[in-house]
């Protein structure tokens, strides 16, 4: 099983949360959130994973967007 997990950092503190299953978890470091990423996926999955299935976590970073501009209607 593929957990894909969006990750964020805005203001110094790093934010995840994963597609399609309701996981949420938050870290001051990046490797912080590494390490509570794991332990949320594991809690959330304790009850329906096999021991000898694997669980392969992947993250995919996005980069803070600043609003430069609003546009108004013509």
């Amino acid at each position: 099983m593929i957990v894909l997990f969006e990750t964020t950092c805005e203001d110094g503190y790093w934010s995840a949360s994963a597609i399609g299953f309701s996981i949420f978890t938050d870290g001051e470091t990046f490797e912080e959130l590494l390490k509570n990423i794991e332990e949320a996926v594991l809690l959330y999955f304790e009850d329906e994973i096999n021991p000898d299935e694997q669980i392969i976590i992947e993250t995919r970073t996005t980069h803070q967007v600043h609003h430069i501009a609003t546009s108004s209607g013509c």
